[in-house]
């Protein structure tokens, strides 16, 4: 199930991770740390939007098997992370 970050979680995650760069020797970069806070909340929020597709894809192929898998058995959780893990693998992500 994918999970939703509020605005504020974002901000604040993106805070994190801009500190952790600027901690390493890769870290570096060139322009604001404006700039870059922004680019890193728009990729959070760009991964939850794929994650929220996949996320959707994968229960709707769930709910489509004749024979019905009840959600929260652990025949379900496997056949989601697979299903998961095969739409990740479709789009290159892993």
């Amino acid at each position: 199930m994918s999970t939703v970050l509020s605005d504020e979680k974002q901000m604040h995650l993106s805070h994190v991770i801009l500190q952790c760069l600027e901690k390493t020797r890769e870290g570096l970069f060139v322009g604001s740390s404006t700039l870059a806070l922004r680019e890193i909340k728009r990729l959070i929020a760009e991964q939850m939007v794929l994650e929220k597709d996949i996320d959707k894809i994968v229960q709707t192929r769930l709910q489509s098997y004749a024979r019905k898998i009840p959600e929260g058995t652990s025949e379900w959780d496997v056949m989601r992370q697979k299903m998961y893990a095969e739409e990740l693998r479709k789009r290159r992500l892993a």
